[in-house]
Formats: structure tokens, sequence, C-alpha cells
């Protein structure tokens, strides 16, 4: 749904929760999102504020409905399941900013098929994911499988080490580029040699040559005139013949011509001058005869020119054949081999010398890789202690936690050594690889630590049912934990605990209903009595007395801690 389009339809009542002000320097938050026939879902228009928001409702309402949206905007796959049934497309639109200054959007059709936008201009779906990750992040219901790969491992603990990582990264690079430089002059020797034969012959026949640019048309004209000598000098015979040398010539009779004159010139001007024209033409009649004369002489050609010309055209066709079809062909052909045989050239002499760079390279990789193995081991301590007094507060009080590194047989891309988390949350039993001893629900608490203790690296984050398989104080401790990242960042948290709930912000309930046979989705805004209402159901099933007065001492503890309690201002309007 564009700006445009929602401006044309009636305004709905305003859902304003109290709520904290947008964290500082953590970038655009998420404002506001539209979802459109999206499994159960048929028309949904979410704002969102600051702080944190919780998504509640009965087992299959479809609360995770809202992650699989935003999912769609970081370019997840789209499933076409996720199409409502009869409905010939879905369409998710995420805002950004507090005047949604920037939209996001992804349109999946039953068939399959996608078409994303950033503000109205269509993109890839990979460009779209690129440009939601830095703004969102989800901690999907098993996405904490994440924690179990090595590289995720390592770079957790490499956001902290620093300039080491760099370093090691750059000598690395330095080293494999070398060695691979190396390794190719010397696969390729052969061929080099090979190519190195041919590019020396093409350069040298060519600057034998010397073409120069338009040479060629002259030499073809000389070469047409040369051939044609007997019939050039037969012309000028001829010619001569009547200017000059026959019984009756022009020559002859432009002099009687004057003479006839010399009478009248004494007295009439016009004669006078007539004669001296008749002079003038007499003179230009005698100098062309005389260059006649020499063509006329000239009626065979010199042997050595002719082969000299014939020669010339000949070794430029030759060249123009092989490198042409032109001669600024044959003269690009010529540049372009001579860069390329000097770059051969300085390869073989470079081949040399490159062994010995290859190995001071790998040295420095060497120094580089146990300078980041001592940051590494610093850190790692301190590290491992903050996340362990995260870890414990969640419910795992006897948990320990540390990274290990473990030396690999060559240099890697990442470093000298391998990086693992061991973990173990039992007493008295050994720390193992994070991989081989976790479950499902401790792994999304260690999540939530590293969330809560280095920070989440986008302004918004959202934990699909982070609570899995714990209560009780760990799910007291939980919420204190998104609380305490809801300062920093805005946080959307999908759970099915009161505790958690009582901590939000702002709290949003997921709820299914019948509509003409039809299963439809909604989500509203919960005002305080509902919230009250909602939260004693999510402790005992029912609103009783006890069960109310129960959810009232949770928000109670809430306020108690100085949390603004949630407030509405207007009528929630069930989304079409």
């Amino acid at each position: 749904m564009t700006r445009k389009a929602r401006a044309t339809t009636a305004p709905a009542p305003t859902l304003v929760p109290s709520a904290p002000t947008a964290p500082q320097g953590a970038g655009p938050l998420l404002s506001r999102l539209e979802v459109r026939n999206l499994a159960t879902i048929r028309d949904l228009a979410l704002e969102f504020r600051p702080g944190f928001s919780a998504f509640t409702g009965e087992t299959g309402a479809g609360k995770s409905i809202i992650v699989d949206a935003l999912g769609l905007l970081l370019g997840g796959r789209a499933n076409t399941d996720l199409v409502r049934t009869g409905e010939e497309h879905l369409l998710v639109t995420g805002f950004w900013g507090e005047g949604e200054d920037i939209s996001a959007s992804r349109r999946v059709t039953a068939q399959g098929r996608s078409t994303a936008r950033l503000d109205g201009e269509v993109v890839s779906v990979r460009e779209l994911g690129e440009w939601a990750a830095p703004r969102l992040t989800i901690h999907w219901q098993h996405s904490a499988v994440s924690l179990l790969t090595p590289a995720n491992q390592r770079s957790l603990l490499d956001r902290q080490v620093g300039a080491e990582v760099e370093a090691y990264v750059a000598a690395y690079r330095a080293w494999t580029e070398a060695r691979n430089r190396l390794e190719a002059l010397r696969t390729g020797e052969r061929e080099r040699a090979r190519q190195l034969d041919l590019l020396t012959f093409q350069v040298r026949e060519i600057a034998e040559v010397a073409p120069q640019p338009g040479e060629e048309e002259p030499l073809s004209a000389e070469l047409g005139r040369l051939a044609n000598l007997e019939t050039i000098a037969q012309g000028a015979a001829g010619a001569l013949e009547l200017l000059s040398e026959g019984e009756a010539n022009a020559a002859a009779l432009i002099s009687e011509a004057v003479r006839a004159l010399n009478a009248g010139a004494k007295y009439d001007e016009t004669s006078a001058q007539l004669q001296n024209e008749l002079r003038e033409a007499l003179e230009s009649v005698q100098a062309v005869a005389g260059e006649l004369r020499g063509v006329a002489e000239d009626s065979a050609p010199d042997p050595e020119e002719l082969a000299r010309v014939e020669g010339r055209l000949s070794a430029l066709g030759k060249l123009r054949a092989k490198y042409g079809p032109t001669l600024e062909d044959v003269l690009a052909f010529h540049a372009d081999a001579t860069r390329e045989l000097a770059a051969l050239t300085r390869d073989e002499q470079d081949a040399g010398t490159l062994e010995a760079d290859v190995e001071k390279l790998l040295e420095e990789v060497r120094r580089a890789g146990r300078a980041l193995d001592g940051a590494r081991t610093g850190t790692s301590g301190p590290l491992a202690a903050s996340l362990l007094a995260v870890i414990r507060e969640l419910g795992m009080p006897h948990a320990r936690l540390e990274f290990r590194l473990s030396p690999l047989g060559q240099p890697g891309p990442h470093g000298l050594s391998d990086v693992a988390m061991y973990f173990t949350a039992n007493p008295g039993e050994d720390l193992g690889p994070l991989a081989d001893v976790a479950s499902g629900g401790e792994l999304s608490r260690v999540m939530l630590a590293i969330s809560t203790v280095l920070g989440a690296e986008t302004p918004a984050v959202v934990f699909d049912e982070v609570d899995a398989g714990i209560g009780g104080a760990a799910a007291l401790a939980v919420a204190a934990q998104l609380a305490r990242l809801a300062r920093e960042r805005q946080v959307l948290a999908v759970t099915h605990l009161a505790q958690i709930a009582a901590r939000a912000d702002q709290h949003y309930k997921v709820e299914k209903q019948l509509e003409g046979g039809r299963t439809v989705s909604r989500v509203r805004l919960l005002g305080p009595q509902e919230r009250l209402e909602e939260i004693a159901r999510m402790l005992s099933g029912n609103t009783s007395d006890a069960a109310i007065s129960h959810a009232r001492e949770l928000l109670s503890g809430r306020e108690a801690e100085g949390l603004p309690s949630a407030s509405v201002r207007g009528q929630a309007e069930p989304p079409r």
C-alpha cells in the first residue's frame, strides 16, 4: 500500500502507547508495517513505537506471522504457502522513520514470483535484503542455531578484538595473492614461453615494416602512374605536336596573330591590350609545351622505383591481412602486443624473486596471526565473564562458558587458530562445544545474553519465542534482559510468557476469528484493562479474580521499577 493510497482512506483511530523515546544513535526505527493476504492475515496495518513491544495470543493464533512478514523484507525465501488461499498475491510493506521517511515492500504471487521495492523503485530481492539487514535483525525461534557455526562464534569474539583482525586479513590477502601469482607463473611456463615467442615475432614483423597511417592511397596512385607511363607519354607527345611541333601548331598561329595586330595596336588601345593578352597566351602555351616534352620523353618506368612501390604495398597488404583490416588496426595491435610482451617479460623476470617474496609474506602472516591469537586470548576471558553474568541471571546459575583457540595446520583466512565456544549449564559437567551440549532453550538464552552484552547490531531487533522452554525465575530474568535491551534498541518479541509481556512498553494481541467461513488473524494494541486481562489469561488460562490479581502484581512490579505503563488514546480499530 503506497502512502498516497493511505492518504485517501478514512483515518483510523490513533493508538498511542506510552513508550520510551527513540534510542539515541540507533538509526531510523520501524514505524509501520502493512500486510495483505499473508497466511491468515487479510489486511493489517500496525504502528510501532520505540521500546519493547510484545505480541501474545492463543496457541495457533498466528503470532509468528508478523515475524514471517518482516522476514520477507529481509529477503527471506518466499514460500507460496504464505499467500492467503484464494488470493493472487501477498504484499508486505515496512516504513522506517518517524515521518515514514522510507519504505520497503515485497510482493509475492501465488506462483512464487517476487517483486521488491525501495521507496517505490523496483529492486532485486537481494538488494532489498541488503538494505534491510542493517536496520532489522530477527532471532527466529530456531535461529539460535546460528551460534553453532564456528564462523559465528569466531565473529562474536572478533567484534571485540579490533585492529589485529584487520591486520591479519590484510597480511593473509597479500600472501595469498603473491602465492597465487607464483603458482600461475609456475604452471604456465610452457604457455608463457609460447606466447613470448609469438608476441616477439608479431611485434618485430610490424616494426620492420613500420606502417604509417594513410600511406597506402598515395602509393597506389604512384603505382598506377608508373604502370601506364607509355600511355601517358603518347598522350603528351600528341599534345606537344598540336601545341608547338606540328606544321600547323598553336604556338605558331598565336605568333602570327600577334604580328597581325602590330599595325592596329599603334592606333587602338583595345587592339594593343588584346595583343598583350595573346603574347601572354603564347608564353603559357610554350611553358606547357616544355612540360609536355618532359612527360613525352619519360615513356618507360624506373624498374627500381616500380619494384619499391610494389614491394611496399605488398608488405602493407600482408600486415592488414594478418592484423587489420586497416593500417590503424595494425598499429593498435602492435601497441597491445608490445604491452603484453612487456608484461610477460616482467613476469618471467619476477618469477625468480617472487618465491622469496612469498616466504617473506608468509612470515608476516604468521606474525600477524600470533598477534591475533594473543588479542583473542586476552579478550576472550573478559567477554566470557560478561556473557556468563547475564546467562546465569537467565535461569542458568551454574553455567560456565569460555572461548577456546585450536591451532590450524596452516594459516587460514581468519587466523592461525579456530575459535569455538565451550559451554555447560549443569554443575559437575565438563565443558563441551556449544553445538554439542546446549539445548534449544539454552541456545536462545545465550543468544539473548550476546545481544545484551555486545549490543544488537541493528536499530530494531525481533525475537520469535526466545522464551521457549523456560519459566519461573528464568522467565523474569529473560523479561528483564529484553527490557534492558529495549533501552538501546527497538525490541519486538513474540512470547507466550506473561512475565515477559508484562515488561513490554506496548502489548499487542494476535487473535483468530471466523469471518464468512474463513479464518482471519487480527492484531490489536491492548489498552490497560485489556492488557491486564490478557496477562491474567496467560498466567491461568482465565480471568478469575486470582488471575487478575496476579497479573496486576506483575504490572505493578514493572511500574515499581520506574517503567511507564501503556496507555491508549481512542479506540483500537480492528485491522480490516
